[in-house]
């Protein structure tokens, strides 16, 4: 469904006569809309000045786009009315659809009703204020906003009105090319926008506020765009429920919900992630200037001792890294500096050099090592209104010969947004210097630049099963299963009595352990009882659990590591596989990564990199290592498991997996299916 003649239009038709569609009218010419505006009402003459038509079918021409400010029924309507007219596609303003099912009963008839009668002309909402386009000088938006005609930005696209309204309000110089909002996505969602929005070669990057995703393989399709034309995104997520808990029994569904499904979701698809608004403006500005960076190696320079020490502090827990300086680094440095200069990375060049515009050069250039990415001169401006500055504009004169010097990218970082004026953020970027604004912010905004745009090379993803009633196999029952696909489970026998639970164990021989089945979380329900030795122990042990039937298997030995491994479905994000530290602590630890199937051998290998426990997996001051590959051939195991019953599996949990040098055994199972 092609969307450019509504996010592009040279004809609006603005239906209906509120204050809300008076100031659309108002908001397109206050941009600058220089293509044909209709106002249509049924008995107004005019609307905020322009003639108005009694009806869509009274127009002298077909819209190629049209904002619907009338009331839902009315909406539905005039919706028909534009379709059949051939209208390039239209805004529904309106609000009492499916998103407000809760209250009033006829939301979801009401909005099948709108797709209908819009049929195959596109339509943006319902709930939504619209759109603003600055590059082709269009708003078709009944709000305030701060978005002015720009020659190239960012776009952005947001499931809130809101705070898509205040996101034009900003003042950090950031370009704002493209600002759209999906409402409920009753028909056109947000991943159809974003990517006619990255096709525009005026568009530079793309932000995303995502409430929801509705359609994975859409969404894919986003990314897949993104990654073709070279263009970053970035997103801000919200809304992390319980969603993909509902209903699980076992250890992964409480480490795992969609808020962890989202996180890989994103990460796979190579879309970076930022958890606050300040940020998200913030990696969209350097992405607009620099594109994403190469790596997370940067420097810093400031004329302050406390400014270099935050800076290093900053660093810790983020995904920056401040690299030692090399001896090329140090022997500029020390010809710029003089020799009273202590170096290090972050600098402190002090003020010997300042308002100095070659030292300083001399100095920014020497920073600029073909090691690092970015470097960054901590700046605050003064106000304008109280001080005069003009050794400021030296050290940007500065910035901008060392970036000539050695054609790599500076940033001016100001420690406080207010100490960083729209007007100097925005002189800046017609430099090819970042501004960022805000210590934090500016710190996580790089370390995302590092990693957006890298994506996982895997098959699709595996869509999880429909909802539905689900039932919970036994112990016994899905380690067979899973054994069946070739993951390493105990020798086992099952007993329907304590004397036949002793008989059992002689029959294994060694060290046994005894279980109640069908008692989830078992350690916890006193339902395990592990180390016994011969028949009677274990008889004695199973008596006291006067259980219904007893799982009896080997005891295995040796174990160097325990791990968890999940899979969960998500409903929004596909099937999340989980890694992390298994047995009794799992919770507590609540050291795990995640994955979102299908995965390879190397992801796999390299998630468990990832978690505090790898020194266990790799043998921890002196004690064997565990086998890996054991390890990854047992992920694989539940992964072909879960991919070979897409269409039933809910869960999937082996917990604790039992490492040791050369083997990984499940030592307990679970899964839940849905019921056919």
């Amino acid at each position: 469904m092609a969307l450019d003649r509504l996010l592009r239009p040279r004809s609006v038709a603005v239906v209906g006569g509120g204050a809300w569609c008076a100031n659309v009218i108002r908001q397109c010419q206050k941009i600058g809309f220089t293509g044909t505006l209709w106002a249509v009402h049924p008995t107004k003459p005019d609307i905020a000045g322009v003639a108005a038509f009694p009806s869509v079918d009274a127009l002298p021409g077909v819209p190629d786009a049209a904002f619907v400010g009338v009331n839902r029924q009315a909406t539905v309507e005039v919706i028909a009315e534009l379709s059949r007219r051939g209208a390039g596609g239209a805004i529904c303003f309106a609000s009492g659809f499916r998103e407000a099912n809760a209250e009033l009963k006829d939301g979801a008839d009401l909005q099948a009703a709108l797709l209908r009668a819009a049929g195959r002309m596109p339509i943006l909402g319902p709930n939504c204020y619209g759109l603003i386009n600055g590059l082709d000088k269009v708003a078709l938006w009944p709000d305030h906003h701060g978005m002015v005609a720009v020659d190239r930005g960012v776009a952005i696209v947001s499931q809130s009105s809101n705070i898509a309204l205040n996101l034009t309000m900003q003042k950090r110089g950031l370009p704002l090319a493209c600002l759209v909002t999906a409402g409920n996505q009753a028909q056109t969602d947000l991943s159809a926008i974003g990517t006619a929005l990255l096709e525009d070669p005026r568009v530079t990057a793309l932000g995303l506020h995502i409430e929801g995703i509705g359609d994975l393989r859409r969404f894919e399709a986003l990314a897949a765009t993104a990654h073709a034309v070279g263009k970053p995104v970035v997103a801000l997520k919200v809304g992390a429920s319980d969603q993909a808990r509902l209903g699980a029994v076992s250890h992964t569904a409480s480490l795992a919900g969609s808020d962890a499904g989202a996180r890989a979701l994103l990460a796979r698809l190579g879309i970076g992630q930022v958890d606050s608004l300040t940020t998200f403006l913030e990696v969209l500005k350097l992405l607009h200037v620099t594109g994403p960076l190469p790596s997370n190696r940067i420097a810093s320079m400031s004329c302050s001792g406390g400014e270099a020490g935050l800076m290093a502090d900053l660093a810790l827990g983020r995904d920056v890294v401040f690299p030692p300086l090399s001896r090329e680094q140090r022997t500029a440095l020390r010809e710029a500096l003089g020799p009273k200069v202590s170096l290090a990375n972050p600098l402190d060049y002090h003020t010997y050099i300042w308002a100095d515009r070659r030292a300083m050069a001399a100095c920014f250039a020497a920073m600029l090592d073909d090691d690092i990415a970015l470097a960054l001169v901590v700046l605050d401006f003064p106000r304008s209104d109280r001080c005069t500055a003009p050794e400021w504009d030296l050290v940007i004169e500065a910035a901008a010969d060392a970036m000539a010097a050695k054609g790599r990218p500076i940033a001016i970082l100001a420690s406080l947004p207010e100490t960083l004026p729209e007007r100097v953020a925005e002189r800046l970027i017609a430099r090819g210097i970042i501004p960022l604004c805000g210590l934090n912010d500016a710190m996580d905004a790089i370390g995302i630049a590092a990693k957006v745009g890298l994506r996982d090379k895997t098959s699709p993803l595996l869509l999880p099963a429909p909802d539905g009633p689900g039932t919970v196999l036994t112990e016994s029952a899905s380690k067979a299963e899973l054994k069946a696909y070739g993951l390493a489970v105990p020798r086992a026998e099952m007993a329907a009595t304590a004397a036949e639970a002793g008989a059992v164990a002689d029959r294994i021989g060694g060290r046994v352990v005894v279980k109640a089945e069908g008692v989830p979380h078992k350690t916890e329900a006193g339902a395990v009882r592990l180390g016994l030795t011969g028949g009677e122990e274990a008889k004695q042990a199973a008596r006291k659990m006067a259980a219904k039937s007893y799982l009896v298997e080997e005891m295995i030995d040796n174990v160097v590591v325990e791990l968890l491994i999940g899979v969960l479905r998500d409903e929004a994000h596909g099937m999340v596989l989980t890694l992390g530290a298994g047995g009794t602590f799992t919770e507590l630890l609540d050291d795990t990564t995640h994955l979102l199937l299908p995965v390879t051998s190397p992801q796999i290998d390299a998630a468990l990199n990832t978690l505090r426990i790898a020194p266990r997996i790799g043998g921890y001051r002196g004690a064997p290592p565990a086998d890996r590959s054991a390890i990854v051939s047992a992920v694989l195991a539940v992964q072909d498991y879960v991919m070979a019953h897409a269409e039933r599996v809910f869960e999937v949990e082996i917990n604790p997996l039992l490492c040791t040098p050369n083997r990984a055994v499940a030592a307990d199972a679970l899964i839940r299916l849905r019921e056919t």
